[in-house]
C-alpha cells in the first residue's frame, strides 16, 4: 500500500528488549513499576508545589514544570512499551510512530532546556542570595519556562518537517521499544544523510547552548560553596550539587550519545534509551526534591491537612 510518501507498508513492528516471553513478564513488571513510582512521584510534587504557598518560588516554579515535564515524556513512550510486552503484534502505526517521536524529541529538548534555566536560578541563589528575588523575578522565570518549551517545539518541528522525504520500505522492523528519529533512518528507502545531519546538527546545538551554562553555573555554585566555612553546610551544598550534576550529566550524556552517533540498532543503544527516556523522570522528583527538607515538610504540613 501507498500512503502519501510512505511506501508499501503502513506500520512498523517494535522490536523491543527481548524476544523471550519470560523476560518480557519480568521487564512488564519491572517497567510497570518504574512508571507507576514515575507517576506519584511527579503527581506529588506539582500538588505539593500548588498547594503550599511556602513553595511558589523560582526554583519550585522550574520544578513544577519539570515534574509535567516528567509526567509527559515517559508517557509517551512507557504505556506502549508495556502495551508490547504482553501483546503478540508489537506494531505501531507509521503516523502513531512519527507522532511519538515528534512528541518524545519535543519533550526531551525542552527538559534538556529547562535544566539549564534550573541551573542558572541555583547559580543565582548561591552566589548572589541578597539579589536573588531581583534577577530572578517572575516574568523572566515564566519567560525561561516559555523558552524551553519553545526550543523543544522548534527542534522537534524542524526535525519531523523533513521526514516525508524518506520512503519507508523493505524492512518494517524498528530495532528498538519505541519509535525514535535514530532508529527509523536506516529503514528508509531513499537517502537519510540529510535527515541525519540535521539530527545530529540540531542536537550538538542544543547540547552546546544548553550544557556549557549548566556547567558553568555548578561550577560558580562549587566555587561559591568552597568558601563556606562550616563542613556541615559544605557537606550538604555538595550533596545537593552532586546529585543534581549526576541526573544532568547521565540524562545529557546519553541523550547526545544517541542523537549525535549513527545507529547501529545495538542492545546498548537500546539500554543507554532506557536512561534518558524512562530512569531520568523517575529520578528527578527524587533527586530534586523528594531529598530536599522544605518539600518533606510542605508534605507533612499537607497531610495534616
Amino acid at each position: 500500500t501507498t500512503m502519501n510518501n510512505f511506501t508499501f507498508f503502513t506500520e512498523f513492528t517494535l522490536l523491543g528488549l527481548s524476544a523471550d516471553p519470560h523476560i518480557q513478564a519480568l521487564l512488564f513488571v519491572l517497567f510497570l513499576g518504574i512508571y507507576l513510582l514515575t507517576l506519584v512521584g511527579n503527581t506529588a510534587m506539582i500538588l505539593i508545589i500548588k498547594a503550599d504557598s511556602r513553595l511558589h518560588t523560582p526554583m519550585y516554579f522550574f520544578l513544577g514544570h519539570l515534574s509535567f515535564l516528567d509526567l509527559s515524556f515517559s508517557s509517551v513512550t512507557v504505556p506502549k512499551m508495556l502495551q508490547n510486552f504482553l501483546s503478540r503484534k508489537k506494531s505501531i502505526s507509521v503516523w502513531g510512530c512519527i507522532t511519538q517521536s515528534f512528541f518524545f524529541l519535543l519533550y526531551g529538548c525542552a527538559e534538556a532546556s529547562l535544566l539549564s534555566a534550573m541551573a542558572y536560578d541555583r547559580c543565582a541563589a548561591v552566589c548572589h542570595p541578597l539579589l536573588y528575588t531581583v534577577v530572578m523575578n517572575r516574568p523572566l522565570c515564566a519567560a525561561m519556562v516559555c523558552a524551553a518549551w519553545l526550543v523543544g517545539l522548534l527542534n522537534s518541528l524542524l526535525n519531523h518537517l523533513f521526514i516525508h522525504t524518506l520512503h519507508f520500505c523493505g524492512s518494517n522492523t524498528v530495532s528498538h521499544f519505541f519509535c525514535e528519529l535514530p532508529s527509523l533512518f536506516p529503514l528508509s528507502c531513499t537517502d537519510p544523510t540529510a535527515n541525519e545531519f540535521l539530527l545530529s546538527g540540531s542536537s550538538a546545538f542544543l547540547g552546546l547552548l544548553t550544557l556549557p551554562l549548566i556547567l558553568f553555573s555548578y561550577s560558580r555554585i562549587i566555587s561559591a560553596v568552597l568558601n563556606i566555612h562550616s563542613s556541615e553546610g559544605q557537606g550538604k551544598a555538595f550533596s545537593t550539587c552532586s546529585s543534581h550534576l549526576t541526573v544532568v550529566l547521565l540524562f545529557y550524556g546519553t541523550a547526545l550519545f544517541r542523537y549525535i552517533s549513527p545507529d547501529s540498532g545495538s542492545v546498548l543503544e537500546r539500554v543507554v534509551s532506557i536512561q534518558y527516556s524512562v530512569i531520568t523522570s523517575l529520578l528527578n522528583p527524587l533527586i530534586y526534591s523528594l531529598k530536599n527538607q522544605e518539600v518533606k515538610s510542605a508534605l507533612q504540613r499537607m497531610l495534616r491537612k
